[in-house]
This record gives structure tokens, C-alpha cells and sequence, in this order.
């Protein structure tokens, strides 16, 4: 089966939200951080205090009020971009203190920043040159616990990078191109994690040395989100793909079929009336138990000349209800009142309330939706 990008005409980008949204039924409350544009931002704990901070593009701000900023570096600035495209935290040198992994497309180099402790800023250690990276995600391949390092490198072969101590990794090459996308996830349910990219999925080997990744041409997603998620979706325990296109218009699920051992995949439409679904998150937000999927648009992708580039931006979360995905509005209008999802965002319990609030970058500023629960609680 051969699954194509679907590019809508222009009077689609007119609609403001698909016809099955409805105002949140988990209710957030805006707090901006900062008026930088900077697109990723992480959360983690800075200076060991036990409170999570942000740490986004040449600043840190440290939990829980964030009022107070501190700097990193400065960062190269190319055009409308900064060459700062993740934000995956890794003690990579094992000292104690959380450092995190980055890289950008202009200088295609991975590249890790190491946290001082004491105020200073903060040294770049390269990793490898890798070429352009779009953005980069940290998946546990090998299932050690440890998070390995794998760069979206569009048009360029596809690696992943293992920590094998301080400030130590091991390239592991995976595939000789892949394009625009990336995830990660059991999809034949043999027990490893495959690859997806644009162009397919890749299967696990069963030695990860030795053994050769092999490529499953089911479909071409085009200019596809990082990451697409792997899970099950409809809970027919097969591994389901939901995708977004990050410089077009939609979103979209690929249900998993398999019959005799033989794996397709059908297409069903999440939200085709927006653009730019760069990056998503699969996360329990409202704590019933099941993940919804949080994703939004990234603003000004490429710098206003995507289809639909010029419209609102909006962050959303879907909920599965055991047919199709309905549509929750987190955040939606123009610059200053919308927020979109920029290259990389995090999602985690910054107040210990129990609710994961939501923080996201980009080039529309720094934003936490602080997750206030359900109105009945």
C-alpha cells in the first residue's frame, strides 16, 4: 500500500478548527516565560534543588516561578532561526548535574552542553557531524534504560548515537537515507523497537551491531512530523502510526492491518484544516488512564512560506473516544494570543500537583500552559 501526502487547496486554511472540536475539557492557564524564538525547550533540574526548570535556546529559567533566567550561551542565529533544534536532557559526562543534547541544520553538528554548576556559561562538546538536522529525539533502542541519540538528517543517511560513558558515543548506523520524519516503536510486535521514517518503517535486527536494519515500504508520509508516534491506538494491540505534516496541511493515523503475517496500514484523517503539525507528544493529560495526543502548529515552520504559514497558530490536544479523535483547543488566535508548538516542546508536572502541564517554544515565544485538572476536581 502506498499512503501519499495529501496537500489541501488553500480555502481549507480558512476553517479555524476541524468540525469535532470543542473547548478543553482539562483546563490550562497561560503563564509567558519569555518573548524569545528560540523552537525547543526541555525541563529538568538545573541546579539540583529538586525543582524542574526550563532550559531554552541561550537561557535556563529556574521552577517553579521561572522569573528568574540565567545564562547558557549565546546561540548562532541564522535568519529567522537558532541553531538550537532540541533540548534532550543527559548527564553526559556523569557528574551529577543534568547537561543536554542539541544540534541544528545550518552547521549540521550534534553537539552536547555541559552544565557548569556554578553559574558559568555552559561549554559545547561536539558529538559527530551529521549534516542538516531538522531535530534531533532521544528513543531507548537497546532497552537499557539509556536514551539513545537519533538526528532527523532529511536526505541523509540515517544513524543513531549510544553513550558508552562520560562523554563517550558510539555511532550506529541505521539506514543510507531516509527524508522528513522519524519515529520509533514496536511496530511487528517482535519485541524491538523499529524505525519510522518517511518512506516506511524500518525492522529491527536482533543483533543491533551486526544485523541490518530492514526497510518496509508500506507508505510515503512526505514532509512528516518528529516524531511520528508509534502506539496502539484503537487497542487492538497492533501498533498504529500518527502522523502530522509538518510543512503542509494534516494529521493523520495509519491503523495497522495484518492478515496472514502480512502487515498494511489504512489511513484515517485526524485534522486535515490545519498546517504545520511538526512535533507531537502521546501523554496522559487529563488522568484517566489513557494518552491523548498533543500537538499544534509550528509557527513561521519556514518562515511564513508553508501552506497555511500565515494563519493562526494553536496548540491542541485529541482524545481518542474509541472511534475517531476529538479535538480539545488549548491555545488558538493570531501572534500574541495563539501559541504554536515550535521544533521541540516538553511536557511534564513542573508544581508536583499531579497534572502535566505543557511548555512549549518557538518563534512565537516561551509559554507554560499550567494543566488546572478537570473542572470537577
Amino acid at each position: 500500500m502506498n499512503i501519499l501526502k495529501t496537500s489541501l487547496p488553500l480555502f481549507f486554511a480558512a476553517l479555524p478548527i476541524f468540525a469535532n472540536a470543542q473547548e478543553a475539557t482539562v483546563k490550562f492557564q497561560k503563564q509567558v516565560i519569555a518573548y524569545e524564538s528560540t523552537e525547543s525547550v526541555g525541563v529538568f533540574d538545573v541546579d539540583n534543588d529538586g525543582t524542574l526548570d526550563l532550559v531554552s535556546g541561550s537561557f535556563w529559567y529556574k521552577g517553579p516561578g521561572f522569573l528568574d533566567r540565567s545564562l547558557i550561551g549565546q546561540i548562532k542565529r541564522f535568519g529567522e532561526y537558532y541553531e538550537d533544534f532540541s533540548t534532550i536532557p543527559m548527564d553526559v559526562n556523569e557528574d551529577g548535574k543534568m547537561d543536554f543534547v542539541t544540534g541544528g541544520w545550518f552547521e549540521g553538528t550534534l553537539v552536547w552542553k555541559e552544565n557548569p554548576g556554578d553559574g558559568s556559561e555552559w561549554k559545547t562538546h561536539e558529538i559527530a557531524k551529521t549534516g542538516n538536522i531538522e531535530t534531533s529525539r532521544g528513543f531507548d533502542i537497546d532497552g537499557d534504560g539509556v536514551l539513545e541519540i537519533v538526528p532527523n538528517t532529511p536526505r541523509k543517511a540515517l544513524a543513531y548515537y549510544k553513550k558508552t560513558g562520560p562523554n563517550e558515543f558510539e555511532k550506529f548506523p541505521v539506514a543510507e537515507m531516509h527524508g522528513h520524519g522519524l519515529g520509533f516503536g514496536d511496530i511487528n510486535g517482535d519485541g524491538r523497537g523499529d524505525f519510522v521514517i518517511a518512506e516506511g518503517w524500518l525492522e529491527a535486527p536482533s543483533d543491533l551491531k551486526t544485523g541490518k536494519w530492514i526497510h518496509h515500504a508500506d507508505f510515503d508520509l512526505g514532509d512528516a512530523s518528529i516524531p511520528m508516534i508509534v502506539a496502539d491506538v484503537n487497542g487492538d494491540e497492533l501498533a498504529d502510526i500518527i502522523v502530522g505534516q509538518a510543512h503542509g496541511f494534516g494529521l493523520f493515523w495509519l491503523e495497522q492491518k495484518k492478515e496472514g503475517g502480512k502487515i498494511s496500514f489504512a489511513k484515517h484523517e485526524i485534522d486535515p484544516y490545519q498546517s504545520q503539525y511538526h512535533t507531537m507528544e502521546w501523554v496522559d493529560l487529563d488522568n484517566d488512564g489513557q494518552n491523548e495526543l498533543v500537538t499544534g502548529k509550528r509557527y513561521r515552520a519556514h518562515n511564513g512560506k508553508d501552506l497555511g504559514g500565515k494563519d493562526y497558530a494553536g496548540l491542541y490536544y485529541f482524545k481518542w473516544n474509541g472511534e475517531s479523535f476529538t479535538k480539545n483547543v488549548i491555545s488558538y488566535g493570531p501572534i500574541g494570543e495563539g501559541k504554536g508548538s515550535g521544533l521541540y516542546f516538553s511536557i511534564a508536572d513542573l508544581d508536583g500537583d499531579g497534572w502535566k502541564d505543557i511548555v512549549v517554544a518557538g518563534k512565537d515565544g516561551l509559554v507554560v500552559f499550567k494543566n488546572l485538572g478537570r473542572p470537577e476536581n
